[in-house]
């Protein structure tokens, strides 16, 4: 006769395995953490777009100051500064591109002449949009 062997492996009394509960303590902790994260990122942005705004005043005044130069005059507009006016002498530009003319939340900046006490003033109106505001919002004006 033929031995036969019991192939068999000896049945465990519980299945390894996390349980439902502990599934979701993971889930929720996992989810508490990207929440931090995101957090502190979407800070992060909002602080480098002020800084990249207030540079990008600085860049643009300059670029209106550079059209003075050439001109003689200020610009009547920061279009100005893209397409030549008509019956404009010594117009050397572009001076900048379409997208120059839009701070780093897509509003346009400000600009008027004659500025309050200067020549010219150029603002930008921060991630609102509007006049004044705190932080993130507040106005970066050309000094």
């Amino acid at each position: 006769m033929m031995n036969r062997r019991n192939t068999r492996l000896p049945r465990r009394a519980a299945q390894s395995g996390f349980s439902l509960i502990e599934i979701v303590i993971v889930i929720t902790l996992i989810a508490l953490i990207a929440a931090f994260v995101v957090n502190k990122v979407a800070g992060q942005s909002d602080r480098a777009k002020v800084k990249l705004a207030t540079v990008q005043v600085q860049d643009l005044a300059e670029k209106v100051q550079q059209f003075e130069n050439d001109t003689g005059s200020l610009p009547n507009s920061l279009d100005d500064l893209v397409t030549a006016p008509s019956n404009m002498s010594g117009w050397l530009g572009p001076y900048t591109k379409p997208a120059g003319l839009k701070d780093p939340w897509n509003h346009a900046f400000e600009y008027r002449v004659p500025g309050d006490g200067k020549p010219f003033d150029l603002i930008c109106l921060g991630k609102d949009g509007k006049p004044g505001g705190e932080s993130v919002d507040a106005d970066i004006a050309f000094e």
